[in-house]
């Protein structure tokens, strides 16, 4: 299951840099549509990117997988619930879903590594 999560935590860190960094014009302009401000919309990016950095850091380092991937579901549930606000096809919600179910196998996964 570890392989899988590595793969997993590769994905979401490639995608959320190729959305965030080479298509941001993309993301300017659905934020525009969901009324979300520039600030918010960059604190979410920043916030992405950071969680991300994590995600590759816990390939070497599991302890440093579940929080991120926690955090990152939790963004894709507010990516998911803007979707349905503006009433997006469901070619739209598809990216966010996948990012969103990939985060819960990854916290799910390396949950046993965070000392309670």
């Amino acid at each position: 299951m570890n392989v899988l999560s590595v793969c997993a935590q590769i994905f979401v860190t490639v995608t959320i840099l190729i959305v965030w960094i080479w298509r941001f014009d993309n993301i300017v302009v659905e934020f525009k549509k969901y009324g979300i401000p520039d600030v918010l919309r960059n604190l979410v990016g920043a916030t992405k990117i950071v969680l991300s950095t994590f995600l590759i850091l816990g390939i070497w380092y599991p302890q440093f997988v579940a929080i991120p991937a926690i955090l990152m579901g939790v963004l894709m549930i507010g990516a998911q619930y803007e979707h349905f606000k503006v009433k997006n096809p469901w070619k739209k919600h598809l990216p966010s879903f996948i990012l969103l179910v990939l985060s819960v196998f990854m916290a799910v996964v390396n949950f046993k590594y965070i000392s309670l």
